[in-house]
């Protein structure tokens, strides 16, 4: 493989003219099918194999043109202290309101509270469900100004006035500002790093390039394929995250080959046989990490990840022909201003930062080992209390509308009330429909934890009835989620008694089972992606050890990042210092997400920095010399890439929406772990202990395994990479040098 990639960088250096007007060839074509394309839209949520998702199927299949895809807005109305809103002045405003409400031209119905029946007990709060023709996204700027210009006519009147519902969300998400806040920090940490404005800015361009063609494929193939408008948002986190790191490490090699001598064309060809045979398999284990949510069982989150694998694809490619390619137009400009001004590559230090960090560890590996384990595992200690759900708008800041509403109906109705279930009662082929839903309703009514039972409707049929079950608990509460188990248990003998069966649904319910599905999905993808990831590292790095070392390493600073996102959303440590006001259940999908991306950056760190221990390994040096070799070469640029990646999660933290946060603080942080705690310490630390060993592979295996030669071993036979003279040896060179 070193062979191949060294002669396709050295392909692409010589051609260079050709192989930028074939990018720019595809980057507007795909952008020309973008254009074309009718546009994403918004794929509904489903999960195959869950009671929720069954009861769903069944109302669409029972209700035609009944689902619930329409945004709602769920307007509330609470009285000033002492009154009540059935009060006359009060009851005139809020009916005034409603009327303002359902004149609005996407909106389909706006209940009375009155007639609806959806006053409190005590008389104070009411609530007026607002029902639109369109769903959420579709939702007009006319519709949304509308409905808050009705609101803020309703407090004039004296009444607290908030409001709930898919029609308060907003669109778009958090991604362009924290793209933006990484792009810039990335920016800063790569002039650093290299010293040259070209050097920084060039692996921005390639990945802004990478990014592109991903992003405009996506959108062109969305109709075709039906990826939603959610689709690209992983994709476009991750393909602008490896998109530098490759080019970075690719860039880095270019700079240290031509510190050796090297003729530009030929550190370019040595850069892209080297570092990109390790960006190759380091592609390869994210995009096995990303595949592998699959096995989940969840579509959307299927189509995310293979899109986000295609985007990943796409950096690798422009990092082994691109990033070549612009060095043939910059060969010197990506040097330090000292290199350019003197006229000639000053050679790397023997000695720097890295170097002197490996023999640190190599003098104390105990010390170093045993220190990181016990740190990572006293931090993974909260994740034994991990619970999972879906957090709504009780996890939103109080100065959102949505939060003071959930708060008002809550106060009003009971906490139970801002998350009903759903139970879906089939009838079909029963003598007595409407006396078996009602058998039904009257058992779970009587069940303990359920406040109320509304009426049973039936569909035109009369062989299916719906009906809304209050729990006395939260959505998110414990004891909900064992109500649901029991409301279940029950089915069994209400088909004995009266011939029907039931389901049990809604938001509440279908949270509950999302959570239950992807905790089950988690150990099974845990093996999938960690097991196949150990045979690439295998064939990678011909040694039994060091990949076992690697997954372990792994498992440990992922552990540790979900029990400090527990420690801090759940449990509330430290809450109050990145502005979470409601703590909660974990988000169902952080785990999966924490798992598969945080997996694939890990191995990136994993194989860029021991393929180049690796290397120095075969060509001769002492396991104790490879490390220190692996660390002089690779641990600066192993640190600038962690510290973009943690910069482009951490731009997430300062969203309001608690999921944006969680999701950017859990990433930032295992990344932080991975990087810094495992790679940089206890990596070091193991293969300082084990020795020789490390790279201990037996017979019987290596004979079966392929080679594929990452460390370049046979460039080192070539004599193209004798260090050239004084003077260039070709054309090419010598143009690159007048550069």
């Amino acid at each position: 493989m070193a062979t191949f990639l060294y002669r396709m960088g050295r392909l692409a250096f010589r051609r260079r003219w050709y192989v930028v007007l074939v990018w720019a060839a595809v980057l507007a074509a795909v952008g020309l099918g973008a254009l074309k394309a009718p546009g994403a839209s918004d794929e509904e949520f489903s999960m195959p194999g869950i009671e929720s998702q069954k009861a769903f199927d069944l109302l669409e299949q029972r209700f035609p043109g009944a689902s619930a895809d329409g945004a709602t807005a769920r307007v509330v109305f609470v009285a000033p202290n002492g009154e009540k809103v059935t009060a006359a002045e009060n009851r005139q405003a809020v009916e005034k309101a409603v009327t303002e409400l359902g004149d609005g031209t996407q909106v389909a119905s706006a209940a009375d509270p009155f007639q609806a029946k959806a006053v409190s007990k005590d008389g104070t709060t009411a609530y007026a469900t607002v029902t639109y023709k369109v769903t959420a996204t579709d939702l007009t700027d006319a519709s949304k100004t509308h409905l808050e210009e009705t609101l803020h006519e309703a407090r004039d009147s004296g009444l607290t006035v908030e409001a709930g519902g898919t029609a308060m969300e907003e669109g778009g998400g958090a991604g362009g500002i924290a793209e933006v806040i990484g792009i810039a920090v990335a920016a800063v940490v790569l002039l650093i790093t290299f010293g040259s404005l070209a050097a920084a800015g060039l692996p921005l361009l390639t990945a802004v390039i990478g990014v592109g063609v991903s992003m405009a494929t996506i959108l062109a193939l969305s109709d075709a394929l039906g990826l939603s408008t959610t689709t690209g948002t992983l994709a476009m986190m991750l393909g602008l995250a490896v998109g530098i790191d490759y080019a970075l490490f690719v860039v880095s090699r270019f700079r240290e080959e031509r510190a050796r001598g090297r003729t530009p064309q030929e550190a370019a060809g040595l850069a892209a046989g080297t570092a990109g045979s390790a960006v190759v398999f380091a592609g390869l284990t994210v995009v096995i990490a990303l595949a592998g949510l699959a096995v989940v069982g969840i579509p959307m989150l299927t189509k995310m990840g293979l899109a986000a694998a295609g985007a990943v694809v796409v950096a690798v490619l422009i990092a082994l022909t691109l990033v070549p390619a612009l060095l043939g137009f910059w060969p010197n400009a990506v040097l330090t201003r000292r290199d350019r001004g003197s006229g000639r590559v000053e050679k790397s230090a023997e000695t720097n930062g890295g170097t002197r960090w490996a023999r640190f560890v190599l003098r104390r590996p105990v010390p170093v080992l045993l220190l990181g384990v016990v740190g990572l595992g006293a931090l993974a200690v909260p994740m034994t209390d991990l619970q999972l759900g879906m957090p709504g708008d009780e996890a939103k800041a109080t100065s959102t509308t949505e939060r003071r509403a959930y708060d008002a109906l809550a106060e009003g109705f009971g906490p139970g009330f801002n998350g009903p279930l759903t139970v879906v009662v089939d009838a079909k082929g029963d003598s007595d429909p409407k006396g078996a839903a009602d058998a039904i309703a009257k058992e779970i009514g009587a069940t303990k934890g359920v406040v109320s039972v509304s009426p049973a409707r039936f569909n035109e049929a009369g062989d299916t009835a719906v009906f809304a079950v209050v729990p006395s608990t939260a959505p998110t509460d414990e004891k909900t989620k064992d109500l649901v188990k029991t409301i279940r248990g029950e089915r069994p003998g209400a088909e004995s008694e009266t011939g029907a069966t039931f389901e049990v649904t809604g938001t509440t319910a279908l949270n509950i089972d999302i959570s239950e599905k992807v905790q089950a999905a988690l150990v099974p993808y845990l093996v999938v992606v960690v097991g196949l990831a150990i045979v690439l590292l295998l064939v990678v790095f011909r040694s039994l050890l060091v990949p076992l070392k690697a997954a372990l390493g792994f498992l440990l600073s992922v552990l540790a990042s979900l029990g400090v996102v527990v420690l801090v959303f759940q449990q509330g440590h430290g809450a109050e210092l990145l502005g979470v006001e409601q703590t909660g259940p974990i988000m169902s999908l952080m785990p999966i997400f924490l798992v598969g991306i945080v997996f694939g950056l890990a191995m990136d760190y994993e194989v860029f920095l021991v393929s180049r221990m690796r290397e120095a390994y075969v060509h001769g040096e002492s396991p104790d010399e490879a490390v220190t070799s692996g660390f002089r070469h690779s641990a600066r640029v192993v640190v600038a890439a962690a510290l973009i990646m943690i910069a482009v999660f951490s731009g997430f933290i300062g969203e309001s929406d608690s999921m944006i946060k969680m999701i950017g603080f859990g990433l930032a942080f295992a990344v932080l772990l991975d990087a810094f705690v495992v790679r940089m310490a206890i990596v070091p630390a193991v293969l300082a202990l084990l020795g020789h060993k490390a790279w201990w592979l037996p017979g019987w295996l290596d004979r079966l395994l392929p080679r594929v030669d990452v460390e370049g071993e046979a460039l080192s036979r070539r004599p193209e990479t004798v260090p050239a003279p004084a003077g260039p040896s070709d054309p090419s060179d010598l143009e690159a040098v007048r550069t």
